[in-house]
């Protein structure tokens, strides 16, 4: 990897606030993007809102209400396209596994998101999504609440962003370690433990396995 791309790639690493659960707000190419906004302190404007599906803790309308603007561009499933219609965004857009488009620049696609054993969490059926962006020439990847799926070997990223807990998402951090493999990804940023699932110790873990493999940062919960 040559410097520049790595300076690229830190830049947009810099950029990611997390608020626990899958909840990161991310400023990079003048915008100011959410996905899963979940326990939001204060109030902001967004550019751009992502959500991956529709459990409480993803699609929260009491969140989305503390950041949407009447700018603001929500993607989402369709299984919530009708509620977030409520927010006075400047378009919603309702999204399965397979979108591709642009938005300012940001090219975004969505990828599949389930479970492959705990199939009653997050079924495949219900056609939620993880999130590619390519912020500025790197590509950033949001899976949402999913297990390790056969797709991630095909998805290509600088950063990935994932779950740690085995309840409801990863089966183990083993599984977790092995999906940023598949990717590719040059950083890892574990999201979603902590609070309902997963723990410090699994973090500790997942560091250390990916130890001389892959950059892992551990974000601060804002």
């Amino acid at each position: 990897m040559n410097t520049q791309v790595s300076k690229n790639i830190e830049a947009v690493a810099e950029s990611i606030q997390w608020f626990g659960q899958a909840a990161v707000k991310i400023m990079n190419c003048g915008k100011v993007i959410y996905i899963d906004p979940y326990q939001i302190k204060g109030n902001d404007k967004a550019d751009l809102i992502l959500i991956t599906h529709s459990h409480f803790d993803h699609f929260s309308p009491d969140d989305i209400k503390k950041i949407v603007a009447p700018h603001s561009w929500i993607l989402c499933p369709s299984d919530v396209a009708d509620e977030a219609q409520k927010f006075g965004a400047a378009k919603v857009i309702s999204v399965q596994p397979g979108f591709n488009d642009e938005w300012h620049g940001i090219e975004i696609k969505t990828v599949p998101m389930y479970n492959v054993t705990k199939t009653d969490k997050h079924p495949k059926s219900k056609n939620w999504v993880g999130y590619l962006l390519n912020l500025c020439h790197v590509w950033l990847y949001h899976t949402g609440d999913t297990e390790r799926i056969p797709e991630m070997k095909s998805i290509k990223t600088d950063i990935i962003l994932l779950p740690l807990g085995q309840t409801y998402t990863m089966n183990s951090v083993d599984d977790a370690v092995a999906a940023v493999l598949d990717t590719g990804a040059s950083v890892a940023i574990p999201i979603h433990y902590g609070m309902y699932e997963g723990t410090t110790a699994d973090v500790d873990k997942f560091k250390e396995l990916l130890k001389d493999k892959v950059e892992v940062i551990v974000l601060p919960k804002s």
